[in-house]
This record gives C-alpha cells, structure tokens and sequence, in this order.
C-alpha cells in the first residue's frame, strides 16, 4: 500500500512538472474515462482534435469543391511537401530527400531491391534475428528473387545490434545492412551513426527502419550519412490506421536509383504517357502510383504538434516516461515474477518498454476490457508504449498497477 501511495504521488508531481503536459489535451479521447490508460501509442497514436477540421475542410471543400482540379492545385507536391516538413521537424534531413508514399512493406522492398541492385557483384544482406517479421521477410523475398545469401546478427533479448556484432557480419561481400533504428521489442536505440559507418568503411550500404523511433527519438538522418530509410506514419506520428508510410534517400544516391515498382508518377514526364519509362529526377522517382493523399493528412497536424514542442523536449520526456516506468515496474511488477525486457539505461531505450511474464497472453486480454490498453508481443512481453505528447505519468501508473492487480489476483 505504501508503494502504491508513493507512486500515484510522484506520477502526479512528475505531470504537475511537465512543460509538454498542457499537448495531451490536443488529442481527441485524452479524457475518456472508458479508456483509463492507452499504453499502446507505439502501435496507434491518438488522433489530434485539429485532425477532424482538416479532414472536414479537406472533403467539403478540396475534394468536394475543387474535385479533379486539386491534384493540380496541391495535391500532387503533397507527398513531398509533407516528406520536407517531416524531414526538417523529425528526421534531420534536408528538403528533396523524403517522400510519403505506400507501405512501410512496400517501401522498404523498393529501397532494399534498389540498393541491392547499386551493389553489383556483392552477394550479401545483413540482417537481425529479432528485427520485426516484415523486414526479415521482405529480405528473404529479395534474397531469394536475386540469387543473395542473408547473413544473420544475433542481438540480446533486451537489447539490440551492437556495431561490434555489425562489424564482425560485414565484409566485401556485403551488399546492404537492414536494421532498426529502435527495436520493435525491446526498444533498444541502435548506434546508428557507429554502424553506418562501419558499413561504409566495409563498402556496403545501410537500410534504417525508424517505424518505432520517428516522433519519438531524435534522428539525424543527413549527419549521420545514413543512405536509406523507411517508416510508418500511424504510431508516433499519428497518421491513423493504415496512414502510408515515407521514404529517405540520401541524395547522394537518388540519380542511381533503379525503381524496382515502375509507375506513372515515377516517371519524368508522367502526363506525356510516354511509351518507354524514364525516371523523374530526384526523390520523385521513389514514387509509383497515385499518392493516398486522404491518408496523409492527419499527419501534417503531429508534425506541426512536434514542431512545436521541439524534439528535444519531446525526447526528454520520453526518457521521464520510460524511466517512471521502468521505477514502477521495480516496486510492482518484479517481486511479482516479471522481468524487464528493455534497457535500463535511458540513454539505449525508446520510447516503450517491454515487460515478460508467462500469464501476459491472458491478461493483455482481460486489461483491454478495463480500457487498459498497452500491447502483446509473443513469446510472453507486455509493452507499455508512452507517447511523449499524449500520455500521462498518472496514465502510465495506472496502467501499471492494473496489470499488477490482475497479477496478484491469478497468482
């Protein structure tokens, strides 16, 4: 009782405290009493009230005032326009070198499949065992499509890939090196300026999925030379379900880059409908097919929100949040048999937390339907994902505390 008293305290000294406090009230739900805690902005962010004005004004006024005539009128620039701003706000990345458009999936196929075929005659795709499925996937489907071999680095459960595990992988066969900025599971932060640099220096290139990190970590895509990278829109850039994902090139590799999925809005001229296909210049040419321009929208509204606070202090509180976290499971969750499965050193962690414990499987389910809501990912991990501008400290304990209720009610 004593532990539970303090901890409810400092959550709601930590919250007084916060200068980002007054951004949880932008997002829509924020108060819903039904949904006490939502420790799941790492899958789907919440969306923001200014969300449903643009979304009104886009389909009363462009889509259905301006109809056909607003791809003329914005709609076409939209998926780099909004490339830029993501770039200048998040990304740290100039303008002209990302793009919004597609699947992570399909993305991170056409940036892989493309730098592959920049390789030439290096036969290898350096990959981690435990990165998320889709990644590991998609290299084996290209792996298999070019006649490459994929050679694997073993990262520690709580952790992730080392640049001392990346150089010992890497050679003068190696191709290309597909990683995580952020791991989907433990959410170790990668080294990424350390091994980008050891893979250049071993002739290859570098693949960086940010799926989990941009919105929520720092990143300095330009100044750490990184050569491609790819992300989702829907977690902590709350684009919604399904929002399209963006592209980086580097563009120092963008006149060279071969589009595997040729389409008209790739090309240089895509209104001539000219027989043969010649790419566009400069980031365009990693576009395909028509933009999803509806999809895109809502997240001009975070980008603005990020911008506004500054990532460095969204950064900061990120660290507050996880640290809290990481307290709370200490006194709770710990003598309760659960085991923390993320770093404990701020400095190497994201902006989630995973917690293990054999009964999680059942328990995620019985807490959804207390409106508590952090997610599932097998063998047995809980994982508290802690939006810096939309998640409470008060939030975050009583999600905690819940699941130590249910613990202590099956134990």
């Amino acid at each position: 009782m004593r532990t539970t008293s303090r901890l409810s305290v400092r959550a709601r000294e930590l919250d007084s405290a916060d200068p980002l406090a007054g951004m949880r009230e932008k997002f829509l739900g924020h108060d819903d009493a039904g949904v006490p805690a939502y420790l799941d902005g790492n899958s789907l962010g919440r969306p923001l009230a200014a969300t449903l004005d643009r979304l009104n004004d886009f389909v009363r006024n462009q889509w259905g005032g301006r109809l056909i005539r607003a791809w003329d009128e914005g709609w076409l620039a939209l998926p780099r326009q909004i490339g830029d701003e993501l770039g200048a706000q998040v990304l740290g990345a100039a303008p002209g070198q990302c793009v919004v458009a597609d699947s992570t999936t399909v993305l991170l196929y056409k940036l892989a499949r493309a730098a592959v075929t920049a390789g030439g005659d290096r036969t290898e795709i350096v990959l981690d065992r435990d990165n998320f499925p889709t990644d590991r996937y998609v290299m084996e489907g290209i792996a298999a499509e070019c006649g490459l071999t994929l050679r694997w680095v073993e990262a520690d459960y709580d952790g992730g890939v080392s640049p001392e595990a990346v150089a010992a992988a890497v050679g003068p066969k190696t191709s290309l090196v597909v990683l995580s900025h952020v791991a989907y599971r433990s959410g170790f932060i990668a080294d990424v300026p350390a091994i980008t640099e050891i893979v250049h220096r071993a002739g290859g290139r570098v693949l960086w999925d940010l799926c989990h990190s941009a919105g929520s970590v720092p990143a300095e895509l330009d100044a750490w030379n990184v050569d491609y990278a790819a992300g989702c829109s829907y977690k902590y850039l709350n684009g919604g379900p399904g929002a399209p994902a963006w592209a980086y090139v580097a563009a120092r590799h963008q006149d060279g880059f071969d589009q595997p999925i040729r389409g008209w809005l790739g090309a240089g001229d895509p209104f001539g409908m000219g027989r043969e296909y010649v790419p566009a210049a400069g980031i365009q040419r990693v576009v395909s097919g028509t933009p999803p321009i509806l999809g895109m929208l809502a997240m001009q509204d975070m980008i603005a929100l990020i911008a506004e606070a500054g990532m460095g202090a969204v950064r900061e509180k990120s660290v507050q949040l996880t640290s809290f976290a990481v307290e709370a499971f200490d006194e709770v969750l710990a003598p309760l048999g659960a085991e923390l499965a993320s770093p404990r050193n701020p400095s190497q962690r994201g902006s989630h937390i995973t917690v293990d414990h054999p009964a999680f499987k059942d328990i995620t389910a019985r807490l959804w339907e207390q409106g508590i809501i952090p997610d599932y990912r097998n063998p047995n991990g809980i994982r508290l994902g802690l939006s810096p501008l939309s998640t409470s400290f008060a939030e975050t304990w009583t999600g905690i505390q819940a699941i130590a209720a249910d613990l202590q009610t099956g134990s």
